[in-house]
């Protein structure tokens, strides 16, 4: 049998432009939606797109920031790669927040990002939206980036981006192409996805681990985001040994917080410091080494996809490198054989949540707000947080049932990424419901985003706490600067006519039971958005429950 020349193999694939190439690759990777702002730059991409409309939705936004906040706020509410197209220049400076917040997240989000004429990258010439090494910029955002030179790279390259925001360490990536390449065409083939070897997986540390897991006579589990799709094995884990699993932000959900041991902030630190054993499942551990302290009593087991995290604090005991699911797996088959007989911990630790509960009903006013949501909400609906004073209080006592239904932005923490990126968690998620909750001075970062909502027909529910303030920024200024106040108090619009001007339903609820009918009412909406704003006054300070003293190797 005669073999093809590659000349002919060529021939017979498909004529696609680069940007055609590029759509179709993504297609081929599971991708159903693209969160973009057009412009000159990516005008063939955006004809790409209007080619394979029918398979790719395009959601345009009013903002660059909004369209990278809804990619990320979908890919964290799925676990799934999304993607945002951009152009150059200013366009992706406008995107830079929400991409730093994705790496920070371990969020699986592809920019794609539009470039001057190929030729003359590099060149200060002052093209439309050049700017100095764009690239350098970019990578110091990623960890994987690339140009596209020609369009007979266009689908590997694309391929490549989309595995490694999946392999090991999951995390954005950016692909930049010229406008000029965008529309060049060659015989391309479509690439399938790229395959992921799965590390190996050390049967004899986690041997070790287990022996010392099973001897230790007070365990502990810590999770943080690495450890959201390891619920099951978790749970497990936690059962078998009596160990409390304590959840900050990214790692709320893991363990159902109906479950006595699950555990949040404030007790979770009172536990550190009995804990002889600690299980560190995808998680960077700076609270609890820095603040809370560690020493030779305490044995840390981490468990993280990057390599480069075991040692970046502490030296841990034992260091598992891999996907938290499949480690975690071989551990609870482990277990059994070394662990000791546990008695139930279920009334010690219902007693002692029950003190940290009166202990936190300081913080009553945000609490009443919170238990009229989680009143409404659905077990599987998806609560967002912001960095607002409700926002600070739900990541300590808001109770969380599902993995990915608390989405919490990380150390980063950026204000104002609240609202778009709900509404890309709703987009993705249209099956449940999705609330935001943000300040007065958060939800104007990208609130003209509610004509995206509309014109896209997305039912976010959002919750506006009103206090007329950067309320955490003023209550600074007021207990360390001497009540010397700048730059914190705000004029607002009427949020109510504000969010109706683009055809949003837009309330006002006064009280935790006047929300709860609101909230009842908007869910019940499927072709809109809607709002709700709530006056409030000052809020009792979160921060003494949060940034706690030192309670070992003092």
């Amino acid at each position: 049998m005669n073999r093809k020349s590659s000349s002919e193999t060529a021939a017979a694939a498909p004529v696609l432009t680069t940007a055609e190439a590029v759509v179709a690759t993504l297609i081929a990777h599971g991708l159903d939606a693209i969160y973009a702002l057009p412009g000159l730059q990516n005008d063939p991409l955006f004809d790409a797109l209007f080619r394979f409309s029918d398979r790719l939705r395009t959601v345009h936004t009013r903002h660059e920031q909004g369209a990278a906040y809804m990619a990320l706020g979908a890919a964290l509410a799925t676990g799934k790669p999304q993607v945002y197209a951009v152009v150059p220049g200013p366009g992706f400076l406008n995107s830079a927040a929400a991409l730093l917040t994705a790496y920070s997240m371990n969020a699986p989000v592809l920019a794609l990002v539009g470039q001057i004429p190929h030729a003359d990258i590099g060149r200060g010439l002052g093209h439309l939206h050049e700017i100095r090494d764009q690239t350098g910029i970019i990578k110091r955002l990623v960890d994987h980036a690339a140009l596209i030179a020609k369009p007979q790279d266009a689908s590997r390259t694309t391929a490549l981006a989309l595995r490694a925001m999946r392999a090991g360490r999951p995390g954005p990536a950016a692909v930049e192409c010229a406008m000029d390449v965008w529309s060049r065409s060659a015989p391309v083939r479509v690439q399938d996805p790229l395959p992921i070897p799965p590390p190996k997986i050390d049967t004899a540390a986690i041997r070790r681990a287990a022996k010392r897991l099973g001897a230790a006579k007070h365990p502990m589990i810590v999770c943080g985001g690495g450890a959201q799709d390891a619920a099951k094995e978790v749970t497990a884990l936690s059962a078998m040994l009596q160990a409390p699993v304590l959840g900050y932000r990214r790692g709320r959900g893991v363990l159902d917080s109906r479950n006595p041991l699950s555990v949040t902030l404030p007790l979770g630190r009172d536990l550190w410091g009995e804990a002889d054993v600690v299980l560190a499942v995808g998680t960077r551990l700076l609270a609890p080494i820095r603040q809370w302290g560690i020493d030779r009593d305490l044995a840390i087991i981490r468990v993280d996809a990057d390599a480069n995290e075991h040692n970046r604090l502490h030296k841990p005991a034992l260091a598992l490198t891999g996907d938290a699911k499949p480690i975690l797996q071989h551990l609870v088959t482990e277990l059994p054989a070394h662990n000791m007989k546990r008695a139930s911990r279920k009334a010690e630790l219902q007693e002692r949540q029950a003190a940290w509960r009166k202990r936190l009903a300081k913080l009553s006013p945000q609490i009443a707000f919170l238990d009229a949501i989680r009143a409404e909400l659905p077990e599987d609906g998806i609560l967002v947080d912001e960095v607002t004073q409700v926002g600070f209080a739900a990541r300590l006592v808001f109770p969380v049932y599902k993995p990915r239904t608390f989405l919490s932005p990380g150390y980063q923490d950026p204000l104002g990424w609240g609202f778009a990126t709900a509404l890309g968690a709703q987009h993705a998620r249209p099956d449940v419901p999705v609330v935001a909750i943000s300040g007065d001075g958060g939800f104007l970062f990208t609130a003209t985003e509610l004509a995206t909502a509309m014109r896209h027909r997305i039912p976010l529910v959002t919750i506006v706490f009103n206090d007329g303030a950067f309320g955490n920024v003023r209550r600074i200024q007021e207990e360390r600067y001497g009540n010397r106040l700048i730059g914190s108090d705000l004029t607002n619009p009427d949020f109510v006519a504000f969010a109706r001007s683009f055809g949003a339903e837009a309330v006002r609820a006064n009280t935790p039971e006047e929300l709860r009918v609101a909230l009842r009412r908007a869910f019940a909406r499927h072709d809109r958005p809607s709002v709700i704003e709530v006056p409030v006054g000052p809020l009792p300070s979160p921060w003494e429950f949060i940034f706690m003293e030192k309670i070992r190797g003092k």
